[in-house]
């Protein structure tokens, strides 16, 4: 029993004791399954806070020879599947356990990881192997294979945060490269399946690339792009997340408005395990991605107007989606030569979701949007923290009923680069509108041409149940006057829409037209009851 061989299971042992703990030991069957096969390499990648190292520790815990940990998993998932050879396994092999941002952290300097790493790890297997390993060896897999020869005892590798380098020493192609040397030793080695019975790598990026091929490809990889078979285990599922809301008291709608929007294919939602955790445990909805050190990555990625992502993330925080192309990212933070290449980079971190289907990007949820706009306003991108601005002075003005500068306002949001360069339609100008109105999903839920009353009214923004703003009901024209569009609202009985919807309070109704001929914008504003 050591710190990397054969640990003990008093890591796993202190989750458990938290009372909000997700069973997440289904995983286990997975891995049981795949042990000594052509598929018993997996790398699991996905963004901070999202339970990574609650895996890799759940994993050692269950495998560990130097654990006894039958106690721990007699009530988990995992006990009671049948075929997921559950007892065959238990606590039966060999583990090597490390946390690579550990050994970054003890370092003398990062450039001696590598180094420190192979040396700590071969030094505990001299003592839990005594007479198997030469004095000389360096190599962390060459004493593995000192051991297999004199014992024929085989081992399952855990590394937590592996890719922790690529991301601690951006720079440092040497050291990559020693990294990269030292993990294709083990596993792809022709020896590898003679000494290695399984692995589980853990990381926020998927395995780094070389040209278009992966440096360890014998892995089977699970990212946030395609999370496989593996999907129910990257996050908290709707179903975890509702029993978590029933049992302490908080509303399931509101912990989907706040930390829902992953489904990476058709197996459910995901939800952010951190996130929801600390909303139980303060019982309250917030933004707690605040805590993560992603967060300046964020601001720099921002800043990196990459063909036209200035653009592209403003129309996402109007809810909008962009289709990009995953396949030129090479799993770095460095190799970034593209607006694709950022947008695919954010999917890994968590700040975008992705949908397989369509091959498309977009903001999953409020928690997330928040993180975007406080980035953009702390960035150093003048343009975009100019638009977020003015989204927030339109809304102020139009709660005022300052119809003067409602109009002015839209029509410096239209001759943005943010606006469709055919401006010619009702469409192009719901567009602008969604556009400059981007802060208000703040405080409202936005609406697009429902049907009320005699026809379909064109943008409804219901506030939120925690803001006390009015709603507002907007209507659009077209060559007309802002005037007709204000009355449509009244004489079509849009405000019915409203009722259905359970609200009532103060409604503003917001009439815009825009005339092709002045190419002015006019804005009438009238409050009403309902």
């Amino acid at each position: 029993m050591g710190f990397y061989v054969n640990p003990p299971a008093d890591a796993f042992k202190a989750i458990l004791k938290n009372k909000t703990y997700v069973d997440k030991s289904g995983l286990i069957a997975y891995t049981n399954q795949v042990l000594e096969s052509d598929r018993m390499l997996t790398c699991s990648s996905r963004p901070r806070r999202f339970g990574k190292s609650f895996a890799a520790k759940m994993l050692a815990a269950y495998y560990s020879k130097g654990a006894d940990s039958k106690i721990l998993f007699k009530n988990l998932m995992i006990a009671q599947m049948k075929d997921a050879q559950y007892e065959e396994n238990l606590n039966r092999h060999n583990i090597l356990f490390f946390d690579i941002t550990s050994f970054i952290s003890m370092a003398d300097t990062i450039r001696d990881t590598v180094r420190d790493l192979q040396a700590d790890v071969i030094h505990e297997l001299v003592e839990t192997f005594p007479g198997c390993i030469s004095a000389d060896t360096k190599s962390l897999f060459r004493a593995l294979m000192q051991v297999h020869a004199k014992t024929g005892q085989k081992f399952f590798i855990i590394i937590d945060e592996w890719d922790a380098l690529f991301r601690e020493a951006k720079e440092n192609e040497e050291l990559q490269q020693e990294y990269i040397q030292m993990l294709r030793s083990m596993f792809k080695s022709s020896q590898t399946s003679q000494v290695i019975s399984g692995a589980y790598m853990t990381g926020i990026l998927p395995i780094k690339k070389y040209g278009t091929q992966s440096a360890l490809t014998d892995f089977k990889e699970f990212t946030m792009l395609e999370p496989g078979r593996l999907t129910g285990f990257i996050g908290f599922t709707d179903e975890e997340v509702h029993n978590l809301c029933m049992e302490y008291d908080l509303g399931f709608e509101s912990a989907r408005k706040w930390y829902d929007g992953y489904f990476p294919n058709k197996k459910g939602h995901i939800y952010c395990p951190n996130s929801i955790i600390e909303a139980v445990s303060n019982h309250r909805f917030s933004n707690y991605w605040t805590q993560t050190e992603t967060y300046e990555s964020l601001k720099t990625y921002i800043d990196m107007n990459y063909d036209g992502l200035r653009d592209a993330i403003v129309a996402l925080l109007g809810r909008k989606r962009c289709k990009i192309d995953t396949g030129t990212f090479q799993n770095d933070m460095t190799s970034l030569s593209s607006r694709d290449d950022i947008f695919t980079l954010l999917v890994h971190l968590g700040y975008l979701a992705y949908d397989m289907e369509t091959e498309e990007v977009f903001i999953p949820n409020e928690e997330v949007r928040r993180e975007f706009l406080r980035a953009i306003r702390e960035g150093c991108r003048p343009e975009l923290a100019k638009a977020v601005r003015m989204s927030d002075k339109l809304l102020e003005a139009t709660l005022r009923l300052d119809e003067d500068t409602v109009a002015r306002m839209l029509e410096a949001t239209h001759e943005s680069e943010a606006t469709p360069d055919n401006y010619n339609n009702e469409q192009a100008l719901r567009h602008v509108v969604i556009t400059a109105y981007l802060c208000a999903m703040d405080h409202y839920l936005r609406f697009k041409e429902l049907a009320s009353g005699k026809g379909y009214s064109d943008i409804l923004f219901l506030p939120r149940n925690t803001s006390s703003k009015p709603a507002l009901l907007i209507e659009l024209k077209w060559n007309k006057s802002a005037g007709q569009a204000l009355s449509q609202i009244i004489d079509k009985n849009y405000t019915h829409v409203t009722q259905k919807l359970g609200y009532t309070g103060e409604l503003l109704l917001v009439g815009i037209n825009y005339n092709t001929s002045t190419k002015k914008h006019t804005c009438k504003i009238k409050k009403i009851l309902c």
